[in-house]
């Protein structure tokens, strides 16, 4: 059902139903099988970057893409970011070879409107604009506003790769289901430095490798921060029961934006409307934890990379880490020595998220982590079919940031905090 639909149609929701299908459809367990990436790109001016970009212009060039066939879905965000999303592959390289088709069809029709594809975590340059206007956005600004500036700037100038594995087997070990969810939250500490891109704001250096990651840690915690628990079906549940719902979806007119309604709230309540199962799959929609359980794991914590291929080196690390056993293993020894350092606070907002996000790999820990996990990446690639271009592509990155303490926005960082970056 698309985010705008409405009907009346549906049985009311009670709480053990919630709890039942929270913790049915979150994890679908089994053998890790199946990957697929979310790619968001800023769209900038193709000669002149810096440059806004009119919204009647962008609007047209989006309609034309409309009729550009491709494998991937393509939707669109609140400030004029596009997004492919790729099926389900049933390999590293099929997933790449599927995304990296629809973008080699995106980016000559968008050429042809004198526009291009940007990979930036946050636009460097403009300021926060939105585009487009439909009740679901709406809703969310009128939410986020409560909060402060940073959910416009989240909505309308962040961009990011999202990887989404397999939940896993169902028994302990290094590809169980209960091992890659809390792995995904430690190890995510070290995506988010090691692919740290968005280090300027409106022109500016923001003093962050990951400004678009101190975004996050800005808006509301009950919906951007990681579930608390240790078994993950539990700890879910209760995170999206007890997260604040929203907005009420309505047939016509704009959708009321309640304050301090919980979705367990509104089932014992049954106002302003009674609840039926596609709120439930609404509100979920509205949670952005850095890993989100939907019936697989989305990582949504990696920054949007530079070049037309960049994002190919987060998703080949991050599959590598997961499905291929041996590396699994590797890599939840590694981060799980960094679990002190985490605090009890949950990511993002824990001393380890937040040092991720400021230093990138300029942090020795988190530097020592990367190098470890990248080491036994590059290993794993050849055992889960990765070509010779996709290693190189992963080592090249290994000896150009990861074994020098650098991330991307190294190369994109003004040398002093409030330098131009035109200057």
């Amino acid at each position: 059902m698309p985010p705008e639909a409405f009907t009346h149609e549906e049985t009311a929701l009670g709480e053990d139903d919630a709890e039942d299908l929270l913790r049915g459809i979150a994890f679908k367990t089994g053998p890790p099988r199946l990957v697929g990436v979310e790619l968001e790109w800023l769209v900038h001016d193709l000669h002149h970057p810096e440059q806004p970009v009119l919204t009647r212009r962008l609007e047209e060039a989006f309609d034309g893409l409309r009729s550009v066939p491709l494998h991937s879905a393509l939707t669109f965000e609140p400030g004029g970011q596009l997004e492919i999303s790729s099926q389900p592959a049933a390999s590293l390289m099929d997933c790449i070879t599927s995304a990296a088709n629809d973008l080699d069809a995106v980016r000559p029709a968008l050429a042809a409107s004198g526009l291009a594809l940007a990979g930036f975590g946050q636009d460097p340059w403009h300021s926060p604009r939105r585009m487009l206007r439909v009740p679901r956005y709406d809703a969310m600004e009128a939410y986020l506003d409560r909060i402060g500036p940073a959910g416009r700037a989240m909505m309308r100038t962040t961009a990011s790769v999202q990887v989404c594995l397999d939940a896993g087997y169902e028994e302990p070990g290094p590809l169980g289901y209960g091992r890659r969810w809390q792995l995904a939250h430690l190890l995510g500490a070290v995506l988010v430095a090691a692919f740290a891109n968005s280090p300027m704001a409106r022109r500016r250096a923001t003093g962050w490798r990951s400004h678009r990651q101190a975004v996050w840690t800005e808006l509301d915690p009950a919906r951007t921060a990681a579930p608390s628990g240790v078994e993950p079906r539990a700890a879910w549940a209760a995170y999206a029961l007890d997260a604040p719902v929203m907005c009420v979806r309505a047939a016509e007119g704009p959708w009321e934006v309640p304050r301090g309604l919980s979705f367990r709230d509104w089932i014992r309540s049954g106002l302003p409307r009674p609840p039926v199962r596609a709120d439930l799959d609404y509100h979920l929609s509205t949670l952005f934890p850095p890993v989100r359980p939907r019936g697989h794991l989305e990582l949504r914590m990696i920054d949007a990379q530079p070049g037309p291929d960049g994002w190919v080196v987060p998703l080949a690390v991050t599959t590598a880490l997961f499905d291929d056993p041996e590396a699994s293993e590797t890599a939840y020894r590694t981060v799980k020595a960094l679990a002190a350092t985490a605090g009890a606070a949950p990511a993002p907002g824990n001393p380890l998220w937040v040092n991720a996000a400021r230093y990138g790999l300029g942090d020795p820990e988190l530097q020592a982590a990367a190098a470890a996990c990248f080491a036994a990446a590059l290993e794993a690639l050849p055992r889960i079919g990765a070509t010779t271009a996709v290693q190189d592509a992963v080592a090249a990155f290994h000896d150009r940031y990861v074994l020098r303490g650098r991330t991307p926005a190294d190369d994109l960082r003004a040398p002093e905090p409030e330098k131009d970056l035109r200057s």
